[in-house]
C-alpha cells in the first residue's frame, strides 16, 4: 500500500500506516462498484496520513500497547477525516483534491455526499468494535459534532467582511484542530495512559491542528496548484476569509471591499492583487507568528509526556509541518 514519502525515515510507522490503509480498503464494500472505486481512489490519493500517524505514535505513550487496536482506531480516524474532506469539497465546489479530480466534480453532489456518509459509517463501525471504553466512543462522537459545527460555521461566515480573529479560531478549532486532538487523545487512551497524560495529549493535538490550519492558509498565498494539489486562493473566491486576510481586513477593510465584493466573479488578476495586498500589509507575517505560538505551546506540552521514541518522532514531524512549503 502506498504511503507518503514523509514517513520513509520511520519504516515501522510507515508499515503500520500501510496496514491502516489495508484495513480501510477491506471495509469498503459498495454495491455500485464505480462508487466503490472512487472511494478507494480517495483512500489512496496520497495524503500525508498525519492523523492516523499521531494516533499510532500516541498509542506508545502508556504502559499498554495493542497494535491491532491502534491500527483499527487509526483507520477509523482516517475514515472520519476523508469523509469530512469529501463533504467539504461539495460545499466548496472544489474541483481538485490532492492533485486529482474530486468525487463531486466527476460524479455529482449526490454521489459525493453518499460517499462521505458511507465513510462516516465505516469509521463508527470500526470504532465501535475497538473503542476501549464507552467514554472513548463518546469523546469521538462529540468530537465529530464539533468538526461538523466548524464546517457549518465556515459556511455561515462566507462573504462576511467583519469576521473576527476569534471567529476564525473558533471555526478552525472545530473544523481542523478537533480531529488532531482526537487523534492524540485516542492513542493515549489506547495505551492506558493516566487521565492527566491523555488530556495533555489532547491539548498537544489541538495546538498542532491550529498551527497546521494556519500554515495551510498561509500556503494558499504562497504556493501554486502543483504544490497544493488544489486551486490556490479558492477559499477567497468562495467567500471563506482566512487568517492572513482577516488580519488585514481588521485595519484596512476599504482596500479590499471592491475586490472581495465580486465574490465568485473574481478574476485571477483580482486574486493576485488580494495576495499582494495581504502580503504588503503584513497579514502573512502576523499569521506566521500565530502559527509559531501554537507550535510553541505544543512543544512545551510535549515535554510533559513520558520519554520514548514516539516523542522524538512527534517533535520531528511538528517541525516539518511548520516549515513546509507545500
Amino acid at each position: 500500500m502506498k504511503v507518503h514519502a514523509m514517513w520513509d525515515s520511520y519504516p515501522e510507522l510507515k508499515q503500520d500506516l500501510a496496514d491502516v490503509l489495508s484495513l480501510i480498503d477491506s471495509r469498503i464494500h459498495v454495491r455500485n462498484k464505480a462508487v466503490e472505486e472512487r472511494i478507494k481512489e480517495m483512500v489512496y490519493s496520497g495524503g500525508k496520513l498525519l492523523r492516523p500517524a499521531f494516533t499510532l505514535l500516541c498509542s506508545n505513550i502508556g504502559p499498554t500497547y495493542k497494535k491491532e487496536d491502534a491500527i483499527a482506531v487509526s483507520a477509523a480516524i482516517e475514515c472520519l477525516h476523508l469523509a469530512t474532506l469529501i463533504h467539504d469539497d461539495v460545499i466548496d465546489e472544489a474541483s481538485h483534491r490532492r492533485g486529482v479530480r474530486t468525487i463531486h466534480a466527476d460524479e455529482g453532489n449526490k454521489i459525493a455526499i453518499y460517499a462521505g456518509d458511507y465513510l462516516f459509517s465505516v469509521c463508527f463501525t470500526i470504532l465501535a468494535n475497538h473503542a476501549t471504553s464507552l467514554s472513548d466512543l463518546e469523546f469521538n462522537a462529540r468530537g465529530m459534532e464539533k468538526i461538523l459545527s466548524g464546517e457549518l460555521e465556515q459556511l455561515n461566515s462566507r462573504y462576511q467582511f467583519n469576521v473576527s480573529i476569534k471567529d476564525y479560531l473558533t471555526r478552525i478549532a472545530g473544523k481542523t484542530a478537533q480531529l488532531f486532538a482526537i487523534s492524540f487523545y485516542s492513542g493515549a487512551v489506547l495505551s492506558q495512559s493516566s487521565r492527566r497524560v491523555t488530556m495533555i495529549s489532547r491539548n498537544i493535538g489541538h495546538n498542532i491542528g491550529m498551527a497546521f490550519q494556519i500554515k495551510d492558509d498561509i500556503l494558499d498565498y504562497r504556493s501554486d496548484f502543483s504544490a497544493l494539489g488544489k486551486p490556490v486562493m479558492s477559499d477567497i473566491r468562495q467567500g471563506i476569509y482566512n487568517l492572513p486576510l482577516i488580519y488585514v481586513l481588521q485595519n484596512k477593510p476599504s482596500v479590499f471591499h471592491d475586490l472581495l465584493a465580486k465574490g465568485e466573479a473574481m478574476t485571477d488578476h483580482d486574486l493576485e492583487e488580494v495576495m499582494n495586498l495581504v502580503d504588503h500589509y503584513h497579514g502573512l507575517e502576523k499569521a506566521e507568528q500565530l502559527a509559531e505560538k501554537y507550535t510553541d505551546k505544543a512543544i512545551k506540552q510535549l515535554k510533559k509526556l513520558p520519554d520514548g521514541e514516539y516523542k522524538s518522532i512527534i517533535q520531528e514531524v511538528m517541525a516539518t509541518l511548520l516549515v513546509r512549503s507545500m
